[in-house]
């Protein structure tokens, strides 16, 4: 079954390596993997998309929780909420079949970033399938280059899946946030 993990983590260097040294020695291959800031400077937001039985992705979650760099961790997975990748995607683009690719762009609602008179570079966002299918589509005129990003996602709903409050490892990092060392 596919799990989306989403991880608040301390924004320094080595944190991503030891979160993938952690799946790599576990025998996990991450499907995709997202970091990027949050609202609070110093802290990163990591999504993690991985494939697993419900049993092995708990204990891959308490190992995570004894990295010292990781502040807090929620399984999305059963979870309400919005999931978003982004893909760039080249296309060949002649002047016999430039408008129906346009048109492809429109009915998917991508849109058109680069122009040349070769090829298209095309920008969609949605769920993995949506680009999948997109993927497909464009498959036949001549897909030259393509990029992901991989999933992001986030809860639905007023409150926060993650919080600044306080962490499972006991790492105190709460504290050095709202500026309250321990003594």
């Amino acid at each position: 079954m596919q799990h989306t993990l989403v991880a608040l983590v301390e924004d320094k260097p080595g944190v991503l390596n030891r979160i993938s040294s952690l799946f790599r020695r576990r025998t996990f291959n991450i499907d995709t993997l997202t970091v990027g800031q949050t609202e609070k400077p110093g802290i990163s937001r990591m999504t993690i998309v991985v494939h697993g039985e419900d049993a092995q992705i708990e204990r891959l979650t308490s190992y995570l929780y004894k990295l010292v760099n990781v502040i807090q961790i929620h399984d999305l997975t059963q979870t309400a909420n919005v999931s978003r990748d982004l893909a760039m995607i080249k296309v060949k683009a002649t002047p016999e079949n430039r408008t129906h690719i346009m048109q492809t762009v429109d009915v998917f609602r991508a849109r058109i970033v680069d122009v040349t008179n070769e090829s298209l570079i095309v920008e969609v966002t949605g769920d993995a399938e949506k680009i999948d299918g997109f993927v497909e589509v464009l498959r036949p005129f001549g897909i030259i280059e393509m990029v992901r990003t991989g999933m992001v996602s986030m809860a639905r709903g007023g409150t926060p899946s993650l919080s600044f409050s306080g962490n499972g490892n006991g790492n105190g990092y709460s504290d050095k946030l709202t500026g309250m060392e321990k003594g």
